[in-house]
């Protein structure tokens, strides 16, 4: 806030158009009656709508197929907002927001299909002004995405950048690939017809707005920065806690697993913000070279390290809320003898000057006793003297928690008095919590890519930098005869996980 309680409006990438100044643009999504649209992105652009977030000259086209119209695919739209927005319908907001929606049925490997999108978006650059400007959104499975980005290419509906204003950008979801080969292959199609610059990977644990206050709370607070070193932290954990379990997500699960769902991308992701130097300005590939440095920094896992610093689990039977919770290996479609991982901590150092010698625990699974994602950096003791003298009442850390979902806000854990006569000392919390409904992360990212800023998404770069650092481990379990603990749905994990820590003289953190 200013001195005189105004915020302070960022130049650069971070200060956002006004509303009413956003490029027009036709965003068309691939995959636009699919589960994705219909959870997240069409309720994203509802509230974007209500924001005055979305341009004066914008169209909504759904392309799949689907045996939809115009007027069917708004009723689509409609049954996502009211299941899934945040905020309801407001019905002369609706008015105008379903003029934007159309619907194009087409198959992804029929190249008439992609001239009927093509002829349909002629129409929609007259009727609705947004001068030739695309958003492809790929909101399907990994194995679609060459053939899409072939017919969009064959169709001549990709324009190269041109510096002039127009553009067109594409939308790959995570996750990209399922190892480094795989990664490498995948965007190599995909540059194959865009440039580094169109493409948009998209991370949505990226736009949740605490993770995008990480970079301002490090860098816009002199209390900070100058503490955020070896020399006065001693280990951070960076947890991110589900306590449902995989549903109907199983048939991907049994393919990915943790490592691959969450630690190759949120968490490495997170790792990479809390751990950057200061980049240069704010401008996307400043942040992003910052944020690669760390990734390229980070120890390489050993055949040793990996023994000793890398735990998977998977849950059984259990209870989660006080209801019974079935085992994994009991869920729908799911091998009864799958050996893939719901659970995985892991302990890692990022070997440069500011982080030489601090380690960082990464955890992560499903079937946990909450929902919680969690930074807590954990700074050293004072020394053991005074206030701290006494061994069987050592003090505790002070400790900065940032807390990304789902009571976004942050807390200074400091050591006081407690209120007598006697010399009690106690640790308790100062909070910060957000009092406002913070956008989603769908809504945030989106409306980034109409402004086509790429702060918030992977570079190529990147996501093939946490796949080098995943990918030996990946191949050392698959050689393993063991398979992965098993541990109670409505624990915080299997015992290894504990054990991991309390070799350190250390445990995790209670959430």
């Amino acid at each position: 806030m200013a001195m005189n309680g105004e915020p302070i409006v960022l130049p650069g990438n971070l200060g956002k158009p006004a509303k009413g100044a956003y490029p027009p643009c036709a965003l068309v999504i691939f995959g636009g009656a699919g589960a994705l649209t219909h959870r997240k992105l069409l309720p994203a652009l509802y509230n974007l709508a209500l924001d005055g977030d979305l341009p004066d000259h914008a169209a909504i086209v759904g392309f799949s197929m689907e045996e939809l119209n115009d007027e069917s695919y708004r009723n689509f739209a409609r049954d996502a907002i009211e299941r899934n927005s945040r905020r309801p319908i407001c019905e002369a907001q609706w008015t105008g927001f379903s003029r934007m929606l159309s619907f194009v049925r087409g198959r992804f490997n029929e190249a008439a299909d992609y001239q009927s999108l093509r002829g349909h978006l002629e129409y929609v650059d007259n009727e609705f002004g947004t001068s030739g400007n695309r958003v492809y959104y790929f909101a399907i499975p990994p194995a679609f995405i060459e053939t899409c980005a072939t017919g969009l290419h064959r169709a001549d509906m990709i324009r190269p950048p041109n510096g002039n204003g127009n553009f067109t950008r594409v939308v790959v979801e995570k996750p990209i690939g399922h190892s480094l080969a795989s990664s490498t292959a995948i965007n190599d199609r995909i540059a194959a017809h865009f440039a580094e610059s169109q493409i948009f990977r998209i991370d949505h644990f990226l736009g949740k707005e605490t993770v995008e206050n990480l970079m301002v709370l490090r860098f816009a607070n002199a209390i900070f920065e100058p503490l955020w070193t070896s020399r006065f932290i001693d280990h951070v954990q960076i947890t991110v806690a589900e306590e449902e379990g995989v549903g109907t997500r199983a048939a991907y699960y049994e393919t990915a697993g943790a490592l691959r769902d969450m630690v190759q991308s949120h968490l490495l992701q997170v790792l990479s913000i809390i751990g950057m130097e200061p980049p240069r300005s704010t401008a996307a590939d400043s942040v992003r070279d910052a944020k690669l440095d760390v990734l390229q920094s980070i120890r390489p896992f050993s055949d040793e390290d990996i023994e000793k610093y890398v735990v998977r689990g998977q849950y059984g039977a259990g209870l989660v809320g006080g209801a019974p919770a079935r085992a994994y290996r009991d869920e729908d479609n799911v091998a009864p003898d799958s050996r893939v991982e719901t659970f995985v901590a892991l302990k890692c150092w990022i070997d440069n000057w500011r982080w030489a010698g601090v380690p960082f625990y990464l955890r992560t699974g499903k079937r946990l006793p909450k929902r919680a994602s969690e930074i807590a950096i954990y700074f050293k003791s004072v020394p053991r003297i005074l206030y701290n003298a006494n061994p069987r009442a050592h003090l505790a850390s002070n400790m900065l928690t940032i807390r990304i979902q789902p009571d976004e806000g942050l807390s200074v854990h400091i050591i006081s008095k407690v209120p007598g006569p006697q010399a009690r000392l106690q640790q308790v919390a100062v909070d910060f919590h957000y009092q406002t409904t913070t956008p989603e992360a769908y809504e945030t990212l989106l409306r980034d890519i109409i402004v086509g800023d790429q702060t918030l998404f992977m570079r190529r770069d990147s996501v093939e930098a946490s796949w080098q650092l995943v990918d030996p481990i990946i191949e050392s379990w698959a050689q393993s005869p063991a398979e992965p603990p098993v541990y109670s749905a409505g624990s915080w994990g299997p015992l290894e996980a504990a054990l991991m820590m309390a070799a350190d003289g250390r445990s995790w953190r209670v959430l």
